[in-house]
């Protein structure tokens, strides 16, 4: 039997410092308000620009797929571009990512029943609008992380793993991806959970999630995806940056943002979490408090506004407008939250 989790401590004092991050107004009068904590690091992983409570520990969700990439190119797997970013994906559940998968797993003589992630419609609005049209239900293949559970999965064989049990925290595969994690965040995890679709999952800080962030964009800028450590961490940033379409989809904000800064390594995760790396180093990472999808584009633009990055071509992301029959009457954006 499992014993149950020690109960948090939930007093005021002991909760994180989040602040104001994302406002809602309608005619003038703020309706909503995002609370959160952000952070923009330096290349050395050291706190530039900060709101909140950025060294509160924090599940980074499907922002950590891209470190688990890593730890699994560094094992031997190797991938065509487009798939190595699917591996690193919470993608929409499109024909391609479908297939995408199927392709991983192909590759490695693995079938679907191989995966041990959780079912699941897909993502995208109208992928999953046009999967229910045609009658079908919720699959492993369609569950957002099925890239990533099939990648772990050909790492187990091509390392001679087990394959059955690849999701247990003391699977040689689970022991090098923690490695991998700790390695690149600067960090060792507060404490463990599991993630949705059955992974591992670490409590570590908005900070330290930045430093990896802004270590695999920085090698992706300044390596060829060529063999070694670095050389995982390169693989991973190109293969994001050449196929965001596969890290997330069409009409995907993700997608946007990757394809609108060139060089950036993006990667957004459940409970609003957003972690942006860029060419030289730098990184952002936003949590908001109540977990609101929604806010987290605009505090990660001005986060990026703030480090001098041109973020025109982000506006169409980096607000939204606030409908009143049908029209325009206020404005979802960032609060003035560095000032």
């Amino acid at each position: 039997m499992l014993s149950p989790a020690p109960s948090p401590d939930l007093t005021a004092a002991a909760l994180p410092r989040h602040a104001p991050l994302v406002t809602a107004t309608r005619d003038g009068v703020v309706e909503s308000v995002h609370y959160g904590s952000a952070v923009a690091t330096a290349p050395d992983g050291t706190a530039l620009l900060t709101a909140g409570d950025p060294l509160a520990p924090f599940y980074p969700r499907s922002s950590l797929k891209p470190l688990q990439a890593v730890a699994m190119v560094r094992a031997g797997l190797q991938l065509p571009a487009d798939l190595l970013a699917l591996a690193s994906a919470s993608h929409s559940g499109g024909a391609r990512h479908r297939s995408g998968t199927q392709r991983i797993l192909t590759m490695h003589g693995l079938t679907i029943n191989d995966l041990e992630n959780s079912t699941d419609l897909p993502y995208g609005t109208i992928e999953r609008e046009s999967w229910l049209q045609a009658g079908l239900h919720a699959t492993q293949l369609t569950q957002n992380c099925s890239g990533k559970h099939a990648a772990m999965a050909a790492t187990c064989v091509i390392n001679g793993w087990p394959v059955r049990g690849y999701l247990d925290p003391s699977h040689p595969l689970q022991q090098l991806i923690a490695g991998t994690v700790t390695e690149l965040t600067g960090e060792e995890p507060l404490t463990r959970s599991t993630d949705g679709c059955g992974t591992p999952l670490f409590a570590l800080t908005l900070r330290g999630m930045a430093r990896a962030f802004g270590r695999i964009a920085n090698a992706a800028a300044a390596d060829d995806g060529g063999p070694g450590s670095r050389g995982a961490e390169a693989a991973v940033g190109l293969a994001m940056q050449h196929h965001p379409v596969m890290v997330a989809g069409q009409r995907r904000d993700v997608t946007e943002l990757m394809r609108a800064l060139p060089g950036a390594v993006a990667k957004d995760g459940f409970e609003g979490v957003q972690l942006v790396g860029l060419p030289d180093g730098r990184a952002t990472a936003v949590k908001i408090s109540d977990g609101g999808d929604r806010a987290r584009m605009p505090a990660t633009a001005a986060l990026l506004e703030a480090l001098g990055v041109d973020t025109a071509a982000l506006e169409p992301i980096a607000t939204a407008p606030v409908l009143g029959g049908g029209r325009s009457v206020g404005l979802l954006q960032a609060a003035d939250f560095l000032s």
